[in-house]
C-alpha cells in the first residue's frame, strides 16, 4: 500500500488512497476507512478514533465510518451506486474533516461535538469548512461532482437535497473556490504539514 497509516476495505481501497494523495500533511496521520451500519443522518461520518482522543494532536488518530446503506426516508440508497470519481470526493470531503480536527485541543474537540449535537449555525459552519479544505487542496472538481450528484439522484429524497443545500456549499459556491484556489488549490502551509 502506498500509504502504510492508511487502511480501507478493497472495495473502496482505490478511491481512499486517490482521495489522500491531495493532502499530504496527513500522510503519516492514521486514518482508518471502516464500512459502518451505525452511521446517523450522513452517509459518513468523521471523528477521532476513541483511543487517540486525549492524545497529542499530532499522534491522534482518526476513523471514518462509511454506511454501505443509506436510508433516505423511504429510499435505499447504495454505496454501489456511487461513481468512482463521487466516493473519492466524498472520502475527500470527510478528510476536510481530519484537517480540521487536527489542528484543534482535545478539549476543544470535546466542545466541538457537542455543538455539533445542538447547533445547526455550526453544522453549517464545520461542513462548509469541510468543503472548503477538500477545494483549497486540490479537490475541487471530485467536489462538485459529488454535489451534483447528490443534488441530481433521483434515488435522494428532496428533504435530503434541501438538507445538503442547507448545510453544504453549492456547485456554484465550489466553483467561486476553485477559481479563487485554482484548479490544484493552495500550496499547503507549514501549519498543516506540521500542527502545533
Amino acid at each position: 500500500m502506498q500509504y502504510p497509516n492508511i487502511t480501507a476495505p478493497d472495495s473502496i481501497l482505490k478511491e481512499a488512497e486517490k482521495a489522500i494523495s491531495f493532502y499530504p500533511a496527513l500522510k503519516d496521520t492514521e486514518i482508518e476507512f471502516k464500512f459502518n451500519d451505525m452511521v446517523r443522518k450522513n452517509f459518513m461520518q468523521a471523528q477521532p478514533t476513541y483511543k487517540s482522543i486525549f492524545r497529542s494532536k499530532e499522534n491522534r488518530g482518526y476513523i471514518i465510518l462509511i454506511s454501505k446503506e443509506f436510508k433516505v426516508e423511504n429510499e435505499i440508497f447504495t454505496i454501489n451506486e456511487i461513481p468512482s470519481d463521487v466516493l473519492t470526493g466524498w472520502l475527500g470531503h470527510e478528510l476536510g474533516h481530519v484537517m480540521d480536527y487536527r489542528s484543534r485541543s482535545t478539549v476543544d474537540m470535546i466542545f466541538f461535538g457537542l455543538k455539533y449535537l445542538y447547533s445547526h449555525a455550526h453544522i453549517q459552519e464545520v461542513e462548509r469548512a469541510a468543503d472548503d479544505y477538500a477545494v483549497r487542496h486540490g479537490m475541487g472538481e471530485y467536489i462538485l461532482k459529488t454535489k451534483e450528484f447528490i443534488l441530481n439522484h433521483t434515488s435522494l429524497s428532496e428533504k435530503y437535497k434541501k438538507h445538503m443545500r442547507k448545510f453544504y456549499l453549492s456547485p456554484e459556491e465550489i466553483l467561486e473556490l476553485i477559481n479563487r484556489y485554482g484548479e490544484t488549490g493552495e500550496k499547503p502551509s507549514q501549519d498543516e504539514l506540521a500542527p502545533n
